[in-house]
Order: C-alpha cells, then structure tokens, then sequence
C-alpha cells in the first residue's frame, strides 16, 4: 500500500494566522501570562515596597486558613457571585427572547438597554449613591415627601448586598442581552416554521428548539459573568466602600488594601492566586456540565 505523502499549508493557510494572531498574543503574553506569573512567585515572598522581599514559601497561604478578614470576604464575595449571575443570565436571556424580533422599535429598546454597559463604574457608583443615599439621596426624599420613612440603601448589611446587586443587573444585564440576541438571531428561521407546522406551541418551541440551540452562547454568558463578578470592585468600593463594617467587603477590595495599604505584596499576592485559582475551578466546572448535557442528549 502506497503510504500518503503528507502536504504542507501555503504560507496563507500556516504562517499567516499566526502573523495575524501575534499582536494578540504578545498583548496577552504581556499583560495577562507575565504578571500571573511573577503574582505566582511574589505569592511565595513575604514581600513589601519599603523593606524588600524575604522568601518564605507557602507560608503566606497558611496565614490565609486563620485569616478571619479573608473568609468573611470570600464568603461576601460567593454570596454576591451566587447571586449575580443567574439573575444577569435570566434577565439577559428574558430581554433577549422579547427584543431579538426585528424591527426600528425593537432596536430602540435594545440600544436603551445596552446604553448603562457604556457608562463608567465609576459614574454608575456615583450616581447611584446619589439615588440611594440615607439623607439626600433622591429615592429616601421621594419616599419621605410621601409620608414614608427612609430606607438605609446603603447602610444596612442585607440591604446593601441587595442594591449592589439590582446595581450590578443595571449595568451590565444589556452587554449580556446582546449576545444572546446575536445568538437567537444566528437561529434558522426554518426551524421554528417546522416546528409551527407541527403544531408545536411558542413553550414547546422554546424548549425544544430555542434553547438547545442558544446554549453554547449562554455558556459564554454564564463563564463572562462569574469572572466579571469574582473581580468586582469600582461599583462597590464606590457606593459602600466595603460596608456597612464588613458587610459589602469582597475579596478583591481586601487584595488591594492588603497589598497597597498595608504593603504586604507578597500576603497579597497569594491572596490574588487564590481567586484565580477559584475563578478557573469555576469556569472548568462550568464548562465540564455543559459538555455531560450535551453528551446526555
């Protein structure tokens, strides 16, 4: 038997891409590979600005198991990821199915949603901390002139954490929304025509062909939202600034303060490679369920 010789691309189809694909990467390499990488090892130096660096292996990650600091924020910051992302995944998925139909009037809704995405969150925070202030906050002068008492927004614990979440579905639930639209709108339109012929109904349809079809777009969605809510922290550092006392304080904000205010590098270094290491558990987790649903069907 005559064995195959084995042909080489042309340069457009080898060497090309890579051409292409290399500014990327070295932006990537540069940006994201390298300072995760010294993180790593600065994790494993008891490292400050002023004094210098002393190595001290893994003891910085022993000092997190009798952080108290350290377990009341992750645990803040799970309840408010916990939280999050269904809702930015219903809610996103929901304005998707009303307002992928096409249409000038539907395309006005979908830029009034996706308009908050385009705001700094910065800008949000602020003017969020203007509508829910305690004492000149719009919405407590509202509910006082109708004979009400004012509502502590953003000093009570569980009424914080909750407006930091409705916050956070504001600004960001139109980014989402517009990738599922992009992703109902890529359906075949003769897919749903078969299935009206059948008689099928608009739940059934929805059921059967809507979201087997759209889950690999809600899976982008789902693995973008747990990653954008594990790193949070302009919104909230802004409107509670971690409080009242610890209530709305997430990891991330105590990386900083450990690592910039306290200058212990290294102690927060190790803190940083932590929620990396939770954040990629996460999406591994995320994307390990989908794949056993679709290997179910």
């Amino acid at each position: 038997m005559k064995r195959r010789r084995r042909t080489r691309g042309t340069f457009e189809q080898t060497a090309a891409p890579l051409l292409f694909l290399s500014p990327n990467l070295l932006i990537f390499s540069l940006f994201i590979i390298v300072p995760a990488v010294m993180g790593l090892r600065m994790s494993l130096f008891d490292w400050s600005i002023l004094d210098g660096s002393r190595f001290v292996g893994f003891r910085n990650f022993v000092r997190l198991a009798r952080d108290a600091m350290f377990w009341k924020t992750l645990l803040n910051t799970f309840v408010y990821v916990g939280a999050v992302v269904p809702l930015l995944v219903a809610f996103a998925l929901g304005l998707a199915v009303l307002l992928a139909r096409p249409g000038r009037a539907m395309g006005v809704f979908r830029s009034l949603f996706y308009l908050p995405t385009l705001l700094s969150l910065i800008i949000v925070g602020i003017a969020w901390r203007w509508i829910l202030g305690f004492d000149l906050g719009i919405l407590n002068y509202i509910i006082r002139a109708l004979g009400g008492k004012a509502v502590p927004w953003l000093t009570n614990g569980r009424l914080a954490m909750s407006s930091l979440i409705f916050m956070t579905l504001w600004t960001r639930v139109g980014y989402f929304m517009m990738m599922l639209v992009g992703g109902l709108q890529a359906i075949p339109e003769t897919y749903y025509e078969a299935a009206r012929i059948d008689g099928a109904g608009r739940v059934a349809t929805f059921r059967r062909i809507t979201l087997p079809l759209l889950r690999p777009m809600l899976l982008v969605v789902a693995v973008l939202a747990t990653i954008e809510s594990f790193k949070a922290y302009e919104l909230i550092f802004v409107t509670t600034q971690g409080g009242p006392g610890s209530a709305t304080k997430f990891l991330v904000q105590y990386i900083y303060e450990v690592a910039f205010e306290q200058d212990r590098m290294g102690y927060g270094a190790a803190m940083s490679v932590v929620l990396m290491a939770i954040i990629a558990v996460f999406t591994f987790a995320q994307f390990v369920a989908r794949r056993e649903e679709f290997g179910n069907e």
